[in-house]
Order: structure tokens, then C-alpha cells, then sequence
């Protein structure tokens, strides 16, 4: 969307915000770029002591991919113990991975991988819940996740959803139903768009990412699901992931037969992680896979095997997806997988035959 168009729809929104249409109007917008079509890389979470080179945007450009999404810590630029003191250092360093994406025509997508609150890592180590506490602690929670995304709002005002857009939380937690998450979304939105009524606004499903979100369908977001599953297979190994998550702990292979006897292949794919979507699919809601891959001690076979089926199935149904990560133990380069055959590429280990993949399915 040019700034033109920018502008008139902003003012069309305006106008229309007392109306029944304007959960339309913000689907509009949100389609006029085809997040759903969005293809791309996490980039390691957002440190300000390990900040991102030019080289991630120029490979990505290069290689034809468009989007990067921005797992960023509030900790980077502000305390857990002062959530309102902000180093305008650190923003300016998130103000320069916009900037070179705009440079490489690669969409920027900010998401709070940990906001005030709330971290799928390390949950407990934020002085209140977010999600889980006295009335009091969460509404203190949520004051603090509002200002910031208050703060991000009002300092990228203007600049087109082609080039940004903000994702609220990253990985909401496992809960009996949606009225928690459902009021804090309202809440995070309204804030985004008292600044910048036009921007596009991701939410993550809801269960780590894993379940639509009935409740704000009329707010007119996009929401973001996750390609983890199985995590016998994604997550063979890692330590990180709690054990009733796995569906076994023997060795992964393709198709894989769990411990209860099911077996896991491309048809209980696309009946475990697709249809739960259908519906908000025919509501005009676009989907698309935030996260996805697999962890570099599952064989790279299988690997392979696992990441077809799930890049195949999300071609039928036209979502889009963006690994984790570019560099690292999911990612294409500098994996550290023992056993692939890696290609010197600009001073990374490429795995080109992963590369390939993901091309085949753009």
C-alpha cells in the first residue's frame, strides 16, 4: 500500500470506526499486501549486544524471500523492575532492521517475544503474570504491555504495512479457554490504534500458537499459527521443551508412529494443524506459520521428509511461513548438523538442500 492509499484508508477508518464494517476495512487492508503469502526467517531474538548485520537482509533478498520476523525482549531496552525507563539506544538499532527492510524490500515484522509479563521462556522470571496472578498484578502487566506497544505504534506511524507490521506476544500460554488472552489482544489493539489507526496487527494462536482465536475475529487481524508438530520429530532432543509435549522420546523418523500408536504423516497433518483453521479461513481471516522447523539433532532426512509434507500443505491452502531461524540450529546456514554436506557460502555453512526446499514451496 502506497502512502496515498495509506493516508485514504486511514481516513476511511476514521470515518467508519462507529460502524458495523470496520473489522472488514482492517481485513482489507491487512489483504492488500497477502501477508498470507509472506515468506521468509525469524531472525535470532533481537539482543543489543548481538545486533543484526546487513548480510541476513542481502542473502534473503538474493535468494528471493520476503518477510523477517523480529523476536525482540523488552529487557533490551527497558528493566523488568522499570518498564517505562526506555534506552533510546536500543530502539535506535530496531529503527536501523526496519530501515534494511525496507532497503531490501523484505516485510519487518516486530514481535514481543517477551513483553511485560510474559515469556514462553523464562515465564517465571517476570516480576508479575501476565496471563496468571492477582487481578491487581495482571492489570499491571497489561498497563506495561500496552505502553510499549503504545511506544512502537506512535514512533512507526506512517510507514506502510508493505514494510511493517507489529505481532503482539509470542507463544500465549496453554489455558482452559480464550477470555484472558481475548481481553488483552482487545487491549494491546486498541492502544496500537489510538497511534496508528492502520496498522496491521498479528495475534498468535492461542496454546503456544497452536489454536485459533474465535474471540477477535472482529477486531480484523491476521493470526499467526506454528509448524512444530510432531515435536518428536521438530524437537527431538531439545531440552527446552517440556516433556508432555512430545509424543515420544524414541528416535524420530517419517511418517512417525507415537506412543499411543498414531501415526503421524502428511494426512494427520493437515487434520491436526490445518482444519482447526478452516473456519476463520472462511471468515476472511488470513493464517500464517510465525514459526516452524526442526531442531539439528533430528536426521537430516527426516528432517526433509517432515518439512516437505508440512511446506506442501500450506501451499494448498496459501499460507506462507517463516523458519527459525535464518542462522542457527533450525535454521539454513551455520546449523551445525552432523549430517549434512554443508556448502562454503559467504562465510556461512549452507545447507542448499534445505534452501532448495523452502524455494520449491515460495
Amino acid at each position: 500500500m502506497d502512502r496515498r492509499t495509506f493516508i485514504k484508508a486511514s481516513g476511511a477508518l476514521g470515518a467508519m470506526a462507529t460502524t458495523g464494517t470496520i473489522s472488514s476495512m482492517f481485513q482489507t487492508i491487512a489483504s492488500a499486501n497477502n501477508y498470507s503469502g509472506y515468506h521468509g526467517f525469524n531472525f535470532n531474538i533481537f539482543n543489543k549486544n548481538n545486533k543484526f548485520s546487513e548480510d541476513n537482509f542481502e542473502l534473503m533478498a538474493n535468494w528471493g524471500f520476503d518477510f523477517a520476523r523480529i523476536p525482540m525482549s523488552y529487557w533490551n531496552w527497558a528493566s523488568r523492575d522499570d518498564w517505562h525507563t526506555i534506552n533510546e539506544d536500543v530502539l535506535k538499532d530496531i529503527d536501523r532492521v526496519v530501515e534494511l527492510g525496507k532497503q531490501y524490500k523484505i516485510h519487518i515484522n516486530l514481535n514481543l517475544h517477551r513483553i511485560p509479563g510474559y515469556c514462553i521462556n523464562g515465564r517465571d522470571k517476570e516480576p508479575v503474570d501476565l496471563f496468571d496472578d492477582t487481578p491487581e498484578n495482571m492489570q499491571k502487566a497489561l498497563d506495561g504491555a500496552v505502553y510499549h506497544w503504545k511506544m512502537f505504534a506512535k514512533r512507526y506511524k506512517g510507514i506502510p504495512n508493505e514494510q511493517l507490521t507489529f505481532d503482539l506476544i509470542n507463544e500465549p500460554p496453554f489455558m482452559k479457554d480464550e477470555s484472558r488472552y481475548v481481553e488483552i489482544v482487545r487491549a494491546l489493539v486498541s492502544a496500537i490504534r489510538e497511534e496508528d489507526l492502520a496498522r496491521v496487527i498479528v495475534a498468535d494462536g492461542l496454546n503456544i500458537g497452536k489454536t485459533p482465536v474465535q474471540g477477535i475475529v472482529d477486531l480484523g487481524l491476521i493470526q499467526s499459527t506454528r509448524g512444530y508438530d510432531p515435536k518428536a520429530v521438530s524437537h527431538y532432543t531439545a531440552t527446552w521443551v517440556p516433556k508432555f509435549e512430545f509424543e515420544t522420546f524414541n528416535p524420530p523418523t517419517w511418517p512417525l508412529k507415537d506412543d499411543k500408536d498414531r501415526i503421524w504423516n502428511k494426512e494427520y497433518l493437515k487434520e491436526f494443524l490445518i482444519e482447526p483453521w478452516k473456519t476463520l479461513m472462511e471468515k476472511g481471516i488470513q493464517v500464517h506459520v510465525g514459526e516452524w522447523g526442526c531442531y539439528n539433532k533430528t536426521p537430516h532426512d527426516v528432517a526433509l521428509a517432515w518439512m516437505r509434507d508440512m511446506l506442501s500443505l500450506w501451499k494448498e491452502v496459501g499460507w506462507g511461513n517463516a523458519l527459525w531461524n535464518l542462522k542457527g540450529d533450525f535454521g539454513i546456514l551455520d546449523s551445525g548438523r552432523k549430517d549434512v554436506k554443508y556448502e562454503d557460502y559467504k562465510g556461512h555453512k549452507l545447507d542448499r538442500k534445505m534452501l532448495e526446499l523452502l524455494l520449491e514451496f515460495a
